[in-house]
């Protein structure tokens, strides 16, 4: 099941972790409310080589919306100073197993950059198995990198507002049940509740299996139907801030669907404006 280009599991990283193209990337990131602090349990122990990608940094700092895609020469800046360039396969985790770091794995892919793949139950998994771990940092040396946006891959909220109401893209939501109704206030403040009209509930905890990892092949296509997606349509994935969101981009492309893209100022920038339609239940 080993796919370089979507998922590996710990075993394929464990095999190639001293591989001299590989890069690691500890993509960690936490909601304020679940209290902990990425950069210091990076420091604290990383699978080794690994680099701290900080999505909140590496992000478009002139937009008031939390870690939008950063510009292209920021990104590319941003990986040269990481050591992270052209010709390197690159694994990305995070601390909670299948959370943040397909953010990152996406964002790669907006770049244009397609030897990306997610570390299949994440550092739960790799620590769970007794593997490597170290707290040094590594050493860095420049790299270049080559990026090219693949505008095809993001939407913005004029788009979003257009699919909501032409229906020609299914808008998957990736947020827990009670956020997609309404029954509980969002985690942000100013922001109102309930979803976008037409949008179909998917929390990316259903992408889950029981042991933390992806679920695989027909059960991960079965996640999708039983949410009531049609596979054969374009989708617009969304969540709370475009983070979560891309776990559902990272299960479509396992399954080979091709016409995705991720709505990437997603909740955070359609729950404050009052003239777009908001629905409940």
């Amino acid at each position: 099941m080993d796919d370089p280009k979507t998922l590996v599991s710990t075993e394929w990283l464990a095999k190639h972790l001293n591989d001299p193209d590989l890069r690691v990337l500890d993509a960690s990131w936490y909601l304020p409310q679940m209290g902990r602090d990425a950069r210091a349990e990076y420091e604290a122990g990383h699978i080794p080589g690994a680099r701290f990608f900080d999505i909140d940094e590496i992000s478009d700092h002139r937009s008031d919306l939390p870690h939008m895609a950063p510009p292209v020469e920021k990104f590319m800046s941003r990986m040269r100073a990481m050591g992270v360039g052209d010709g390197h396969q690159i694994v990305v985790y995070d601390g909670m197993g299948l959370f943040s770091a397909a953010r990152v794995w996406w964002l790669f892919r907006l770049m244009g950059k397609t030897d990306v793949a997610v570390l299949d139950g994440g550092l739960p998994k790799w620590q769970a198995e007794g593997r490597e771990m170290e707290d040094m940092a590594p050493i860095l040396r420049d790299r270049h990198i080559t990026a090219q946006r693949q505008a095809h891959m993001v939407k913005d909220v004029s788009e979003v507002a257009a699919a909501v109401k032409l229906r020609d893209w299914q808008i998957l939501d990736a947020r827990p049940a009670e956020r997609f109704r309404g029954d509980t206030p969002e985690p942000r403040a100013g922001l109102r509740a309930g979803h976008m009209p037409g949008a179909i509930n998917l929390p990316f905890t259903a992408l889950k299996a029981p042991d933390g990892t992806m679920l695989k092949g027909d059960a991960l296509r079965a996640a999708f139907e039983q949410a009531g997606v049609d596979l054969d349509r374009q989708i617009i994935t969304t969540c709370g801030s475009g983070i979560t969101a891309a776990v559902l981009s990272l299960g479509l492309e396992i399954l080979g669907h091709r016409a995705h893209a991720l709505y990437d100022g997603s909740w955070a920038e359609w729950g404050q404006f009052a003239d777009l339609k908001v629905q409940t239940g």
